[in-house]
């Protein structure tokens, strides 16, 4: 099978996005300190051989530090505080707008792509996360063609489900 960040790199020459420099040893480093675990091996070379963000569906992959403005480590810091709803080990790579996020599963071997939505909220925080993919690899496949859920072809089948482990997980 191709390498997804292929797909990644046509996707954004086909949508002539710009993307922000990739980020370095220094500053990868430093996100995973703070974060307190490694990002999955295709995560850190979206970031080191494509770029920063800049680029990708939604309002684009997240930077993974900003001194303004979101980013991973911001998002994911002010969201997995004790008594919030966001599980620890799970970061944002996209914000899709009105409070939701993609988001990625670093304690997951695949590295499982879940869907933050809280505009669902009805009592308990665990209806809100969604699995979008099992594996990180397939999802940056389906979101450069017209595969995903959120692809605006219309040639998408099927959406996220809910994420079982999300009860299990949630930070208290």
């Amino acid at each position: 099978m191709n390498d997804p960040l292929d797909n990644v790199r046509e996707y954004i020459a086909d949508e002539d996005q710009t993307p922000q420099p990739p980020v370095d040893e220094e500053l990868l480093t430093a996100v995973t300190g703070a974060l307190g675990f490694p990002l999955p091996e295709l995560l850190v070379r979206l970031y080191t051989e494509i770029g920063d963000g800049g680029f990708g569906p939604g309002y684009e992959l997240l930077p993974l530090h900003a001194e303004e403005g979101e980013s991973l480590l911001g998002v994911y810091e002010t969201m997995v505080d004790p008594g919030t709803t966001w599980p620890r080990g799970v970061v944002p790579i996209i914000d899709w707008g009105c409070g939701m996020y993609a988001a990625v599963d670093c304690l997951d071997d695949r590295g499982a792509v879940l869907l933050f939505e809280p505009n669902v909220f009805s009592g308990d925080w665990a209806e809100v996360w969604f699995l979008d993919n099992d594996d990180l690899a397939d999802w940056l496949r389906s979101w450069t063609s017209p595969t995903a859920w959120f692809s605006e072809t219309g040639e998408a089948e099927g959406g996220p489900t809910p994420w079982a482990d999300a009860a299990a997980r949630l930070v208290t």
